[in-house]
C-alpha cells in the first residue's frame, strides 16, 4: 500500500487537478467558440505548467452527445461550444516524482441560462448513487469491516437501477488509483467482480455514471482512501451541483 510520502503526493496532485478544473471552466466561459479538442489541449498545457504528468491517454472533454461515451477522446475537428451545451471533463495526472500516485476527477457543467430538467434529474441520480456508496462504506467501517468493491458497487447501482437507468450503466463504479497510469490493477477495482475487502492507505475513485446513448452522459468522480484507523479520507472535492457557465 502507499507510503505517507505517496499519500502526500496524491493529495497534492488532487488539489492541482481541482485548480485546473476551475481554470478550465473559466477558460471555456471566456472562449465561447472553443472546441472539445481545444479544451483538452488547454488542460494538457496546465498539466505542464503545474508540474504534472499523465499516462498515455489524454484528458476527456465531451460536449453534449459526446459525453454519452464513457471514454471519449476528441479529435482536432471536434464539436464547438454553442448555447445549451452540456460539458463533461475527466482529468487524471500525477506529480513528477518517483512512485507518485495519480489523482483522478470528473466534473460536469452546462453552458446556458438554465440546466435542462432532464440533465438535472440524471445528475441528481448519479450524486445519490455516489452518496449511497460512501454511506455503505461508512456503515461497514462502523461495524469493524472494510467494505468490498462488489458491495459498494451494488449499493450505488441499486439507486441508478431503481431510477430506471440500469441499462444506461456502462462502466464500473470505481477503480484503484495507480502510479504508472490512472487506473490501478483491475482486481482492486470497485466493481462486481471484486469480493475482496478494499485496501487501506490506497486511493480509489467513486465515479457513478449514467449514459443516455446519443444524448448525454453524466459522471461524478472523486477520490478517497481508508486510513489505517478506519477513517474515510476524501482527497478531492465532491461536486454537488452542475456548474453553470
Amino acid at each position: 500500500m502507499w507510503s505517507k510520502k505517496q499519500i502526500t503526493h496524491h493529495k497534492k496532485a488532487a488539489k492541482l487537478l481541482i485548480k485546473i478544473k476551475d481554470l478550465t471552466f473559466r477558460h471555456i466561459q471566456k472562449n465561447k467558440g472553443i472546441t472539445e479538442y481545444q479544451v483538452q489541449q488547454f488542460i494538457l498545457k496546465n498539466y505542464k505548467d503545474f508540474g504534472l504528468i499523465t499516462d498515455k491517454f489524454p484528458p476527456i472533454v465531451a460536449f453534449n452527445e459526446s459525453s454519452s461515451t464513457p471514454e471519449f477522446y476528441p479529435e482536432k475537428n471536434s464539436k464547438k461550444l454553442k448555447k445549451s451545451t452540456f460539458i463533461l471533463i475527466d482529468l487524471w495526472a500525477k506529480l513528477k516524482a518517483k512512485d507518485a500516485p495519480f489523482a483522478d476527477i470528473t466534473w460536469v457543467a452546462f453552458y446556458g441560462k438554465r440546466v435542462p430538467k432532464r440533465i438535472q434529474r440524471v445528475f441528481n441520480i448519479a450524486i445519490a448513487a455516489r452518496t449511497a456508496a460512501l454511506e455503505h462504506m461508512e456503515t461497514e467501517l462502523k461495524k469493524g469491516r472494510t467494505p468490498t468493491g462488489k458491495d459498494m458497487e451494488s449499493a450505488a447501482f441499486k439507486i441508478i437501477k431503481e431510477a430506471g437507468h440500469g441499462k444506461n450503466i456502462r462502466h464500473s463504479l470505481g477503480h484503484s488509483i495507480g502510479t504508472r497510469q490512472g487506473h490501478g490493477p483491475k482486481p482492486d477495482w470497485i466493481y462486481n467482480k471484486n469480493s475482496r475487502r478494499l485496501h487501506k492507505n490506497l486511493a480509489y475513485t467513486i465515479e457513478p455514471g449514467i449514459y443516455l446513448k446519443n444524448r448525454f452522459g453524466v459522471r461524478s468522480e472523486m477520490d478517497f482512501f481508508i486510513s489505517k484507523d478506519d477513517k474515510i479520507i476524501l482527497t478531492t472535492d465532491l461536486q454537488k451541483r452542475i456548474i453553470l457557465i
